[in-house]
């Protein structure tokens, strides 16, 4: 029976503290948008490398090879 009296109090110490911890992450916004984070991970940022390399091999000054009349 003495065991209530410390287990009750730490029980309501534990939901009050979760409960409070849940009420700062909706106001924080954490639930805020639930579905970008999870498609943001398949959207390449970077280009690709090889692209890159032939822009920036690609020198202005010579005349383009380009041969449309």
């Amino acid at each position: 029976m003495s065991v209530l009296f410390i287990a009750l109090p730490l029980a309501l110490l534990l939901g009050a503290g979760g409960t409070i911890a849940c009420i700062m992450c909706i106001r924080g916004g954490q639930y805020d948008d639930l579905e970008s984070p999870a498609v943001r991970i398949l959207i390449d940022d970077e280009p690709k490398h090889s692209q890159s390399k032939a822009v920036k091999t690609a020198d202005p000054a010579q005349p383009s090879q380009d041969h449309t009349p």
